[in-house]
């Protein structure tokens, strides 16, 4: 996966929280579509920190590779 298809993985994980976010209801955040918005607000996080980790461990590998 090359790094501009990551970053663009990552500007739609930004969007769907961003969606997301509009969609709690804050007088009531655990109850009906909040507890949906909610889960998909960590689901975009988790997806996002696995894109980061990835492209980490690239880097890692690259420099081993040149040693």
């Amino acid at each position: 996966m090359s790094k501009t298809v990551s970053i663009i993985l990552i500007i739609l994980a930004v969007g769907l929280i961003s969606y997301n976010v509009t969609l709690v209801d804050y007088q009531d955040p655990l109850e009906g579509d909040s507890i949906i918005a909610i889960i998909g607000i960590f689901a975009a996080l988790c997806a996002i920190v696995l894109i980061l980790i990835f492209l980490a461990s690239k880097k890692i590998q690259k420099k081993v590779e040149e040693d």
